[in-house]
């Protein structure tokens, strides 16, 4: 089984326990995971956990060494989210996050920008910055064409009028809304990504999300440290903890965990370009 956590943060900078992190996540079959960032701290955290992994450099190995690898490969994706509003602009966000993507001093390429996006739920009073902040992002990963990662919260509405308005690609990370709403984003050409969330026994409508997603368009992940799963709730997340997810979704859908951990790291790598 070879599985490929699509979105987990790094609060450390310490290459050691990034690398104890991802020696757990390697054990547990993960063979791809990508380092999401988010705030300056975080996007930070993402240049070390690749350099981490891939000893400094940008070279990704192909399976068979990554086989060998007793760290599996970490892709990078950085930009600025909801929590930034009020920090800086849209307009010198964007600087920073041109200038993030064609560091002059790292080797670090960055396979996607984000997370980005809307959170209405902890930050109502923001709409105006928030939308001015995600489209800022969005059209600075369309002219590099790049995927995008999303995060949405009681903001549906808002994410998906944007997402018209700028054309875009990528995922629509860790899903907690209505079939309805999965399937405005599938529309739009999105990969839907599920998190441990699906376990918990109060998430029917994830669950329902889980099985309308097609084949092709369904992603997993940890969003760790958060949102362990069952049966490991409560703890602090980490991406091996990705195989309970799985095996969950895998029994949800009908399908054998190995099949479907096949499936959802072949779409990771289509969404990702990797």
């Amino acid at each position: 089984m070879r599985l490929f956590d699509t979105h987990c943060h790094f609060e450390t900078h310490d290459a050691g326990e990034i690398a104890a992190i991802l020696a757990r996540a390697k054990a547990a079959g993960v063979e791809k995971l990508m380092a999401v960032g988010g705030s300056p701290e975080l996007n930070s955290s993402v240049v070390a956990a690749v350099e981490t992994a891939n000893g400094g450099g940008t070279r990704e190995a192909g399976f068979g060494e990554r086989e060998k690898s007793p760290l599996p490969a970490v892709l990078g994706s950085v930009g600025f989210d909801r929590d930034q509003v009020g920090k800086a602009s849209a307009g010198s966000v964007r600087d920073d996050l041109s200038a993030l993507l064609c560091p002059p001093s790292t080797r670090v390429h960055f396979s996607a920008v984000g997370e980005i996006g809307l959170d209405y739920h902890y930050s109502p009073g923001s709409h105006k910055e928030q939308t001015d902040l995600f489209a800022a992002q969005l059209e600075e990963a369309g002219r590099r064409n790049m995927p995008v990662v999303i995060h949405t919260r009681e903001a549906a509405d808002d994410t998906i009028s944007i997402l018209r308005e700028i054309p875009s690609r990528g995922i629509i990370h860790c899903f907690t809304g209505e079939p309805s709403e999965a399937g405005a984003y599938l529309d739009l050409g999105f990969y839907v990504s599920i998190s441990g969330i699906v376990t918990f026994k109060a998430a029917d409508n994830v669950r329902r999300t889980a099985l309308y997603v097609p084949d092709d368009r369904i992603l997993i992940e940890t969003d760790s440290p958060f949102l362990a799963p069952v049966p490991l709730r409560g703890k602090a997340n980490e991406p091996a903890f990705i195989r309970h997810t799985c095996e969950f979704l895998a029994e949800l859908r009908g399908m054998s965990a190995e099949d479907f951990a096949e499936l959802t790291f072949s779409n990771a790598e289509r969404a990702l370009g990797s």
